[in-house]
């Protein structure tokens, strides 16, 4: 592999440095300089990025000084790729101590022994960079478009794998995100348990870990918020040759990898379009046909169970062909994003809401269908943060028998109205509490009913009277009774909650603590704030019909 970097030995050789001899640092030939520095200031931390090559006359580094040990320390730390100085001005030689110190550190030190002129150091060396940068260019355009025809080819995962040997000269896997495994040479043994093993543990940023007693670096493959797999590149001395340029070979690579993955995944979706008319029959017809749900579904069994997952699309402005590419992306995405957390998905897309049948095995289904359902959907919530769009998402009880897709439907749906009137913020049909019985009265048109029969008084006297009668009876009951804690959430002395206690029992004209009555009036104040919150949110009725 050979580098386009400008390293310390490169610019050793040129005409420039023909009088210059470096005197520290010699393990340090291979640091790259991005730039260089003309610095006569020791207050340079702001003055450099790191990768500059520092030219001084010394008027301020006396490096003839042993004291300047800790001026060489911060250069070494803002990665400065080694520093030049001119002898015979300000300094005459270099303490011992610096000298053993930067070798130590492989810091390279080179000295001129005559007066130099900096400017052509700087116009010399500024070329050379600009010039290798440009041909960086050059060359990785190039590698792309190789690339990019590989991946147009048959087996072109295998063909990129091939292309990334002849240039790192050394073994290449990719192990995609259903862990099978495509390495090159072809006669490479590796453990596939091992690598396994390892990719679990990786982020989703490219690390160097040790594999078989080598260093290997992981690259992932992703695309549509997917992880679709890592590329590995294993060599001994992996570090210390894998520069910019060759992190660029490999995004090349990368890239063109996930397009092969994405057109494989594009031409699976498009197989599945049948899918989603039969969810929809399922979750809208009453009467179960079991042939639909064999085609689309995972065969009932003692272990098996599902939820509906229901998530809002907030999709008007796209032609009716962006539409069908926007729905076959989401239905690849939410496809893998389910399957990675152990879910068998069946899916239904359309431009209001998406209709998701999990299914899934376990011996514990309450746990798993909390748990796992809590991972995949902040997987979920982190994409669309990522597009700019919200996310609502209603999920139904856990369930075994299909025949209740129906009902699991209207539950995801009473959980998604419940969240978008912002009266509970809990995707799961099981935590909605006694909305679950306030939404079946409200759907039917008794709501307003009972709510009157029990808050009338309260509500014409707040009206008449300009208070608030109705709220400190419910901060009352949410505080179970308790006066000290009412009136401090109230901001009202205990006396004024006193007589306010007192009114609401006159209204009311019964103890309403006592147990069977407060249970009615609690039910009443939330079905009073499901009827307000209900007016307000437009679109409600498209939840509630």
């Amino acid at each position: 592999m050979s580098g386009l970097k400008v390293s310390i030995g490169d610019i050793l050789a040129r005409e420039t440095f023909k009088q210059a001899q470096l005197i520290a640092g010699r393990g340090g030939l291979n640091r790259e300089i991005k730039w260089t520095h003309i610095l006569e200031s020791k207050e340079f931390e702001a003055l450099i990025n790191g990768g500059e090559l520092i030219l001084t006359t010394g008027s301020q580094f006396r490096l003839d000084n042993p004291s300047e040990v800790d001026t060489m320390r911060k250069l070494i730390q803002k990665n400065a790729a080694g520093i030049c100085i001119e002898l015979g001005t300000h300094v005459n030689q270099v303490s011992p101590e610096i000298i053993e110190y930067l070798d130590k550190h492989d810091f390279p030190l080179i000295v001129f022994s005559t007066i130099v002129k900096f400017v052509d150091i700087t116009q010399d060396l500024h070329t050379l960079i600009i010039n290798q940068h440009h041909e960086m260019l050059h060359q990785i355009y190039h590698i792309s478009k190789k690339f990019n025809e590989l991946s147009l080819m048959p087996n072109g995962v295998l063909k990129i794998l091939n292309e990334l040997f002849l240039h790192f000269k050394t073994s290449i896997i990719f192990i995609t995100d259903k862990k099978k495994i495509f390495h090159y040479p072809p006669n490479i043994k590796s453990n596939p348990a091992d690598l396994f093993t390892i990719i679990d543990q990786q982020s989703n940023v490219r690390e160097i870990t040790k594999f078989h007693g080598e260093n290997c670096t992981f690259f992932p493959i992703r695309g549509l918020g997917h992880g679709w797999g890592y590329l590995c590149i294993e060599n001994p001395l992996l570090e210390n040759y894998l520069d910019e340029f060759h992190y660029s070979i490999v995004d090349r690579a990368a890239l063109a990898i996930t397009q092969i993955m994405l057109r494989n995944r594009t031409q699976e979706e498009r197989k599945q379009n049948k899918e989603h008319e039969m969810v929809r029959k399922l979750i809208h017809d009453d009467t179960y046909d079991p042939s639909i749900a064999e085609s689309v579904l995972p065969a009932p069994s003692e272990n098996l169970y599902y939820r509906l997952v229901l998530l809002s699309n907030d999709i008007n402005d796209y032609t009716e062909d962006e539409w069908e590419e926007a729905k076959l992306q989401q239905s690849i995405m939410l496809r893998s994003t389910f399957k990675k957390y152990g879910f068998f998905p069946a899916i239904s897309i359309e431009k209001h809401e998406t209709a998701i049948i999990t299914s899934f095995y376990s011996d514990q289904q309450n746990k798993k269908a909390v748990s796992q359902f809590e991972q995949t959907l902040e997987a979920i919530r982190s994409i669309h943060e990522e597009q700019n769009r919200n996310l609502l998402c209603g999920i139904s009880t856990v369930k075994k028998h299909y025949t209740s897709l129906s009902k699991s439907y209207k539950e995801a749906k009473d959980s998604m109205f419940i969240q978008k009137l912002n009266l509970l913020n809990s995707p799961f049909h099981e935590e909605i509490g006694v909305y679950r019985i306030l939404l079946e009265q409200l759907q039917n048109g008794r709501l307003t009913e009972y709510v009157h029969d029990y808050l009338d008084p309260l509500l014409k006297y707040d009206r008449e009277n300009n208070s608030d009668f109705l709220q400190t009876l419910a901060i009352y009951l949410r505080c179970m009774g308790s006066k000290k804690e009412t009136a401090e959430q109230l901001f009202i002395v205990r006396q004024t909650l006193y007589h306010r206690l007192e009114k609401i029992e006159e209204l009311l004209d019964t103890n309403f603590m006592e147990p069977t009555y407060r249970q009615a009036l609690e039910l009443a104040l939330s079905g009073y704030e499901l009827l307000k919150q209900t007016s307000i949110v437009e679109e409600s009725q498209e939840f509630v019909t």
